[in-house]
């Protein structure tokens, strides 16, 4: 918890640019890192996403979102930039090196994050057309050619799928947390279904909350998360600088699916797959990834009496 807060606020104090150069430099360690993970990292639960007790790709998150910003920026600023291409680039050396671990709930979630900047630069709709066809066209791959991803996608649109009900065991299991605690919860550590319910502490924790809590702790909880993301995006679209705007609407976004896919994934919305629920899951990699994230969103939302007496003086310059 500590070090989350360090980061947290050493992070909001940074500068536009410095906030640029910072996610520019994580981002590069939190590749290397992966890559080593690849190699020499354990493999756990068919995939090899650690090295030395960290999940690198958490921390990819934010730096990639950061970047991004930046590289949509630039577009129509700078005709000396390729920033269209910069922004491919940077997707593709990101999803590559998650797909490799594999790790498919990253790779979505980076993947519509970028789709909603893209969105929001405005690019031509053959650039969207494309590039929706092209991530169509991966999905289907990866149900194709991955044994564990059809399986996931089998299982959730037919549970008698093979073998029957023991193959949703987990979801089964966090319903069945939701139907215990009912619409106040049985009080907290009193939750018992949450004994045999795999990851309770990290990707079905919103179950376990439901159980100890209640449904309706659960909507308070999904009304805070999409007051937060209303709140950012609203702060964001009045943000004249585009850097900035684009920042913080991608953070502000990256928060608001990662907790929306966890959610679904709880209530049985959408197939299962590894995402913590921001704020409440369990993890060190995935606090101090958030508490950078939530850094960096302050840092390009907070005004600066400074900058604007500088504009100002330049205005009076040119008068």
């Amino acid at each position: 918890m500590i070090p989350s807060v360090a980061v947290l606020v050493a992070a909001s104090f940074l500068s536009p640019r410095q906030v640029r150069r910072v996610a520019l430099f994580v981002f590069l360690v939190s590749i290397t890192l992966i890559l080593v993970a690849l190699l020499y990292g354990h493999e756990i639960k068919g995939s090899r996403r650690w090295i030395f007790g960290i999940q690198p790709s958490e921390f990819l998150k934010p730096a990639f979102v950061i970047l991004v910003a930046w590289a949509f920026s630039e577009v129509g600023k700078r005709r000396d930039v390729p920033a269209n291409l910069l922004a491919i680039l940077l997707l593709g050396v990101t999803i590559v090196p998650l797909i490799l671990q594999p790790d498919f709930g990253q790779t979505m979630l980076v993947s519509l994050v970028w789709m909603a900047l893209l969105f929001m630069a405005g690019l031509h709709w053959l650039w969207v057309a494309g590039l929706g066809g092209a991530g169509f066209g991966g999905a289907l791959l990866a149900y194709k050619l991955v044994p564990h991803v059809r399986a996931r996608v089998l299982k959730f649109i037919d549970p008698g799928a093979g073998g029957g009900i023991a193959d949703t065991f987990q979801v089964d299991t966090a319903l069945d947390c939701f139907l215990s605690g009912g619409w106040f919860g049985k009080g907290p550590g009193e939750g018992t279904v949450k004994r045999i319910l795999p990851d309770a502490h990290t990707d079905f924790i919103f179950a376990v909350t439901g159980e100890e809590f209640g449904v309706l702790a659960c909507v308070l909880i999904a009304s805070i998360f999409a007051f937060i993301v209303l709140r950012g995006l609203f702060m964001a679209a009045r943000n004249e600088d585009p850097f900035c705007r684009f920042a913080a609407a991608g953070l502000v976004m990256l928060f608001g699916i990662q907790s929306a896919i966890n959610m679904a994934v709880n209530i049985n919305l959408i197939p299962a797959k590894g995402m913590t629920l921001p704020f409440i899951s369990y993890g060190g990699s995935s606090l101090i990834s958030l508490a950078l994230a939530i850094g960096f969103l302050i840092a390009v939302l907070r005004k600066r009496p400074g900058a604007a007496i500088l504009t100002d003086a330049r205005v009076e310059a040119f008068a």
